[in-house]
Parts: C-alpha cells; sequence; structure tokens
C-alpha cells in the first residue's frame, strides 16, 4: 500500500490566495511554507558567497571519491464541461452592458463563479486550440493517458502550458506560430498509481519531455473562427529538460557554472520551469526560468538557501536518476538555471540562449521595451516574497531586416549591457501606512524611485557595481546583489509590461501572506498591506518617459480584492463599477492600451480569470472581467489580439486529493478522460474586434 501524500486532504484555505496544497506543492515547491529566503545581512554577503566557494571545492573533491498515492476526497465529476457564456454579473456595477466601458473593453464582464468549464462573455465563442499530449512533431502518436512514453512525449505538446507568444507566419495565409512555455508538471494527475516516494524512470524521464518549450503553427478556420493546431508543420518544435541550450553573456566559462559534464561552462540541458516570458521586437521569444530551485537535492550552502533549495531530496526524486540534479555531487549545475531564455521559433535548428547578463533568480516573465536610438530594455521580476524587480538597459543597437547577419546579431542584444535593480520610496509619512491599506492623506500611494546598478557586461568583459562582490557573482548571486545595494522588498513581483501606448510600466504583486508577521518587513507605501493576500498592481512612469533612465515616478494603480473591502483602490474609479479581483499575476495590453491581468489562487471564493482595466481617460481603473477557467485552474499567459484573445488554462483539476481516478475536473473533454492544461481561444461570434 503506497504512504499517502502529505498534501492531500490539506484545506485549500489555509494556503496563499485560493490556491491548492497540489499546485503549491508542484509548482513551486511549497515556497510560501518555507523560511522567507531573503533573510540575508547586507553585511555578510562576501562571507555567504566564500561560504558557497568553499563548499564547491569540497563537493567537488568527494565526488571524485564518491559516486521520498493520492489518498481520497476528491469526488468524481458526473457531468461534462461545456462551453459557456455568461451573463453580466450582478452587483459591483456589472450592469453596463457589452456596448459600454473603454474601447476594447466594451462587453458585459462575466461574473465571479465555479463553473467548471471556460466560461466567456455572452456573445463570444470559444474553442481549445491544442492541448497536453497532441501530436506536434512527425512520427509521434496520438495521446494516450495509459500509454505515455518519454520519446512519445518529446513530440507531443509539452504539460501546464503557462506563456503564450503568437507571431506572423508570412506567406502562409490564415497561420501563425504560437510559441507556448510549459512550466512545470504534476505527476499525480498525469499518471495512474503514481508513487511519489518511488516513481519510476520512465515517468521521470516522461517528465523531462513534458518540460520546457513548444513551437506549434495554428490555423485560423475562416468560417467558424476556431484556432487549431497544424500538425507536423516545418517550424513545429519540443524543447524539454535534456535539450541543448547555450550560456551567453558574462557568466558563460565562468568557474561558477562549470560542471564535471560540461568543463568549459557553456553548455546546459534543459530548461526548467519556465513560467511568462516575452516577445521581442527582433521576432524571438523570452522564457523566464522560475521556481527552478525545487528540481534539485541536497543543498547546504547559504546561497542556496536564499534561492530557496531544499537541504534533502526533492518532490521528483529526479536526483536518483540524473546526477546533476544533486548538489552533493554537482554543487555548480543549479547555477545554470534560474535565466531568462531567447528561442529563435524560425529556425528549427537554433540553440536557445540561457542570457546570464540579465542575472539569476526566479525570472517571472521578461518584457521588453526600446530606447529611442534601438537599444533593448527588459523588464523583469523575481516571484518570491520578499524579492525584487530588475531592468537590464543593454548597450547594443538593434539592426532591422530578416537578413542573417541581422538574426545573429540581434541575438547577441541581451549579452551587453547594464543590470539594475529597484529601490522604491513612498511619499507620505510612515505613520499613514498602517498596514490596513488605508489610503494615506493624499488619497495615492505614490512616490519615487531609482535603478540602481548591479553590473555591467561588454564585449571586453565585465564590471561589479557591488562593493565586496565580483561581476560574476553579481549576475549568478543576483538576489544576494539586490540584498546589498538595499533593493526594495516586494510582494512577489510577477509579470511586468510596459503599455506600448503610453509607455508606463506595470508590475503585478500577486500577493505575500508574510508581509507584517513575525519578523518579516512591515507595510511600506509600495506594499502597504500587511498579510497581504490579494495582491496589486504598480503602476512606474520613468523619467522623461525614456526606458533607460535611473529614476522614475510610481504609483499603486490597482490594490486587489473584494471592491467592497475599504483596504481596495482602482485608480480611482468608482468601486461599485468594477469586477472583484484577487492576485493578479500575467499581464498584457490591447492595442488601444488597456491593460489585461491573469489571475493565479484567487482569495475570493471564485475561480481564476481574465480581466481587462483601462488605464487612461476617464474610465482609468474601470475592471471588467472577461473569462474564468475551470476547477483548480490557472489563467496563465494571455494574448491579446484585435479579433482573439488566448489564454493557457494551466493545471486544471489542480484540487487536493484529486488524481486520475478520483478526478476534480472534466474539462476539457468530459467524463472518463484525463484532465488536460490547454491552450484556448476565444473570439466575438459576429468576427467584429473584441470589446469595441
Amino acid at each position: 500500500m503506497r504512504k499517502l501524500l502529505p498534501l492531500i486532504g490539506t484545506p485549500s484555505g489555509s494556503h496563499p490566495g485560493g490556491r491548492s496544497a497540489m499546485t503549491c506543492r508542484f509548482r513551486c515547491g511549497d515556497a510560501c511554507f518555507h523560511e522567507v529566503p531573503n533573510t540575508t545581512s547586507n553585511e555578510y554577503v562576501g562571507d555567504v558567497i566564500a561560504g558557497a566557494l568553499s563548499r564547491r571545492s569540497m563537493m567537488r573533491a568527494a565526488a571524485v571519491v564518491t559516486v521520498a498515492a493520492a489518498g481520497a476526497g476528491a469526488a468524481g465529476v458526473v457531468a461534462a464541461p461545456e462551453a459557456q457564456a455568461a451573463p453580466a454579473a450582478k452587483g459591483h456595477g456589472h450592469g453596463h452592458g457589452k456596448h459600454k466601458g473603454a474601447r476594447g473593453l466594451r462587453f458585459a464582464p462575466v461574473a465571479p463563479n465555479t463553473n467548471d468549464a471556460v466560461t466567456v462573455p455572452e456573445g463570444y465563442r470559444q474553442n481549445v486550440v491544442i492541448r497536453w499530449g497532441e501530436p506536434i512533431l512527425r512520427g509521434a502518436p496520438a495521446f494516450n493517458g495509459d500509454k505515455q512514453s518519454a520519446r512519445a512525449q518529446a513530440g507531443q505538446f509539452g504539460y501546464n502550458c503557462d506563456f503564450l507568444s503568437l507571431l506572423p507566419l508570412k506567406g502562409e495565409h490564415g497561420r501563425q506560430l504560437l510559441v507556448a512555455n510549459h512550466e512545470y508538471t504534476d505527476e499525480i494527475l498525469m499518471f495512474r498509481d503514481y508513487d511519489p516516494e518511488n516513481p519510476t524512470r520512465e515517468q521521470v524521464e516522461i517528465a523531462w519531455a513534458a518540460h520546457g518549450l513548444a513551437v506549434v503553427a495554428v490555423e485560423e478556420e475562416r468560417r467558424t473562427g476556431e484556432l487549431t493546431a497544424v500538425n507536423r508543420h516545418q517550424l513545429n518544435r519540443r524543447l524539454t529538460a535534456t535539450s541543448e541550450f547555450r550560456l551567453t553573456g558574462p557568466v558563460a566559462g565562468s568557474d561558477l557554472v562549470k560542471t564535471s559534464a560540461d568543463p568549459r561552462g557553456s553548455k546546459v540541458l534543459g530548461t526548467l520551469n519556465n513560467c511568462s516570458g516575452g516577445t521581442t521586437p527582433w521576432g524571438t521569444t523570452l522564457h523566464g526560468e522560475e521556481n527552478f530551485n525545487q528540481y534539485f537535492a541536497n543543498g547546504g550552502s547559504a546561497t542556496d538557501k536564499r534561492y530557496g533549495i531544499g537541504t534533502g531530496a526533492t518532490e521528483r526524486k529526479w536526483e536518483r536518476f540524473d546526477k546533476r540534479f544533486d548538489l552533493a555531487q554537482e554543487p555548480n549545475e543549479v547555477h545554470r538555471f534560474g535565466y531568462v531564455v531567447e528561442l529563435d521559433p524560425y529556425d528549427p535548428d537554433s540553440t536557445p540562449r540561457k542570457h546570464t547578463a540579465l542575472g539569476r533568480f526566479k525570472h517571472e516573465a521578461a518584457t521588453v521595451r526600446m530606447t529611442h536610438d534601438g537599444r533593448p530594455v527588459v523588464y523583469t521580476g523575481d516571484d518570491e516574497r520578499f524579492d525584487y524587480f530588475y531592468k537590464f538597459v543593454g548597450s547594443k543597437r538593434m539592426r532591422h531586416g530578416n537578413s542573417r547577419s541581422a538574426r545573429e546579431h540581434n541575438l547577441t542584444l541581451l549579452d551587453e549591457g547594464t543590470l539594475y535593480v529597484a529601490k522604491l520610496t513612498g511619499d507620505s509619512p510612515a505613520i499613514e501606512i498602517d498596514g490596513t491599506g488605508k489610503l494615506p492623506k493624499d488619497g495615492e500611494f505614490d512616490g519615487s524611485g531609482q535603478w540602481i546598478p548591479l553590473a555591467t557586461a561588454t564585449a571586453h568583459g565585465a564590471v561589479s557595481h557591488v562593493d565586496g562582490m565580483t561581476a560574476d557573482e553579481v549576475f549568478v548571486f543576483t538576489r544576494l546583489a539586490g540584498d546589498k545595494v538595499g533593493a526594495t522588498k516586494m510582494d512577489r513581483p510577477e509579470d511586468i509590461e510596459p503599455n506600448p501606448v503610453t509607455g508606463k510600466v506595470y508590475v503585478a504583486l500577486t500577493n505575500n501572506s508574510n508581509r507584517g508577521v513575525g519578523s518579516n518587513a512591515k507595510a511600506d507605501e509600495a506594499n502597504p498591506r500587511n498579510a497581504n493576500k490579494h495582491g496589486h498592481v504598480l503602476e512606474l512612469t520613468e523619467r522623461w518617459n525614456r526606458p533607460e533612465s535611473t529614476r522614475f515616478a510610481w504609483s499603486l494603480f490597482l490594490v486587489a480584492g473584494d471592491p467592497e473591502d475599504p483596504a481596495t483602490y482602482f485608480a480611482g474609479f468608482p468601486k461599485d463599477s468594477v469586477s472583484p479581483i484577487s492576485c493578479p499575476d500575467n499581464v498584457a495590453f490591447d492595442d488601444h492600451g488597456n491593460l489585461w491581468i491573469s489571475t493565479d489562487g484567487s482569495a475570493l471564493g471564485s475561480h481564476d480569470g481574465l480581466f481587462g482595466v483601462a488605464t487612461r481617460g476617464d474610465r482609468r481603473g474601470e475592471l471588467k472581467q472577461f473569462l474564468t477557467v475551470p476547477n483548480g485552474a490557472e489563467t496563465c499567459g494571455p494574448v491579446i489580439q484585435d479579433r482573439r484573445v488566448l489564454v493557457a488554462v494551466q493545471h486544471p483539476g489542480e484540487v487536493d486529493g484529486a488524481t486520475v481516478d478520483q478526478p476534480a475536473s472534466a474539462w476539457p473533454d468530459g467524463p472518463g478522460t484525463y484532465v488536460r492544461p490547454a491552450v484556448v481561444a476565444v473570439w466575438r461570434a459576429d468576427g467584429q474586434d473584441i470589446g469595441v
């Protein structure tokens, strides 16, 4: 008889937001239940790194000599899910009707609900574009949940899609190129009779193949509006936890990233826990490696601890099957993860790059804004309680055109430039920030900020701007560099996106249940609520509206939660006329400059969803819910086009106690089938533009 998983039966209400214990365990390694990693003291950063270097030396020497079932609880689902269109919600001003609101947001908002379906506004249609396990490469078989294999999965769409990008396919009318992240696997929902203490090699290798990235052509059916995958297109591609990636930038070749398998420190196998990302103006995609720490066993150094790496076995037990996941044997392997990956989707033979100049931490995303003279600026957040957000200002100019020389040059743009971390200062007296979310006397949470330089990478080497740390150490132990320069501790900075219309930058701060608890940092003006379970969205305006500026102004655009809660704020818009929202995560923009927000772990008792909010004009702050996702699911990777919205429905059915045989959801294919993460497209039934 198999042992019960400790997470089974744990009330979801005890977890941050509305997230299930199962989701916390498999996606981020229960990060919110571990000690807060940001407890380091600026004064001993040098000692921390010195200790890590000493430990690596000892471990390398030691390596020469020597070479831990789901229980009952989830009720079976008896009815097949159906595509649903919801009427306008009652209360909170949802009687606007579908023809009112800011341009791009003129739809009847969906009411908060717990439907086991993707629920969309009245007058809209939807379809599943592609599911986990659908074949995309030549020779890959159709999905069969009871006959999975690593070889099959390597040619099929991966598990738990997150970031999405749609790119043009010139010369192929009606077709586009979809790029997707596959963040993590949940083996309990993938395999019947999975034993978490004793996974098989085949199960582990399937999980390796289900991680990573996917490129797949998609095609619009003009008559119905549906978007479907084009199997076996010449550009279709899968990259997994065992594919080859290149380390580029200042850390490539450093002693900090050399391993027994890669003594040159230049080649990495795989990419892990890719969360959100971005699309570059030069036609590539960026992918943030987020909760990479959970895949590595037997950490022990102070730097390992700062990155949340455990001292014992991992949940998935991968270290039993590949020594690189065992830090007792390969202490540097973990230093090769936690970067921003760049992929050229138009070249299926290219090797993706891990850009070390953007720093190493839990990258939630990486989005690009260009300077006036054509240099890239990349914004990225570190998704951890009390950690920081960053930007990278490139020093090389983008070349236009699709020639080979232009594309090769542009693939090096993120290897040279300066990495900065944000420090925010409020403009209200500290006594007015009492931790309840009450607005200060000036009526806003706002202030000024500065970008503090950490290190600069050039073609001739790299220079540290942090006392006591080398450039290599700054780029590998970026969190410690942020600690040392006094960056502002934030409430889980996730997706960061510049508004293409106004240039303002928006930072999603999902939540922080530890804010103000015990010895943890108290509320401040940028993070104004203690035990912050609903999160907020920060609006940042670079000085002179130039992304390379080192000064900025900031204000809280949204303070999320139930609008009837006095601790919420919607950019000053009347709170009886907005949808309730909790735990903002991924963000995107439409061409009108409206911000679209997907949520993760809503703490309001309803399912996660996608919301649109006006950022300017007399409706600034008017927030409307566009869709909700099924039981246990999270809304990820929104893509907002003129006539179509795409979302990734991640971890459907991931509810405490659920298994393959006792599913908590019947989405997307009905009872008796595997619950499968998938990409969904939504469009207006009349074929017109979204929300106009």
